[in-house]
């Protein structure tokens, strides 16, 4: 079973989030790292770019496949995790700390409520 912080929320597409303060911090989960195997490339979008929730924000490559990633909810990117263009296996070795995607202001908090929980999205990937 693959480690699912209680603290964050979740999507349906494996991305994980993590509210702090006016901003949420975007990544994949555990689960969805460990289906790919060993990332190779990341994509990231731009500081500044606006977003609406279910909007493609990047690629992760990996050695078996590549798979878009999304914003969970609408805001402006304010930062992207550079340190993943030199080494995209960040990734894999730590997906909820230094393997983080994007930093997004929060346009609107109440798109938080569509978010699953920590429990629901274990349901999700138990049927995986």
């Amino acid at each position: 079973m693959s480690n699912i912080p209680s603290e964050l929320r979740y999507t349906n597409s494996h991305e994980w989030i993590r509210v702090e303060g006016d901003h949420v911090i975007i990544g994949i989960t555990e689960h969805a790292q460990q289906l790919l195997g060993d990332m190779v490339f990341v994509e990231l979008p731009e500081a500044g770019d606006e977003v609406n929730s279910n909007d493609e924000l990047g690629v992760v490559e990996s050695v078996k496949a590549a798979s878009d990633y999304y914003a969970p909810i609408s805001g402006t990117v304010v930062e992207s995790n550079e340190s993943l263009e030199d080494s995209p296996a960040l990734i894999n070795s730590d997906p909820y700390g230094d393997g983080w995607l994007v930093k997004l202001s929060l346009r609107d908090e109440s798109e938080l409520n569509e978010l699953l929980s920590a429990e629901q999205y274990a349901e999700i990937v138990s049927e995986d």
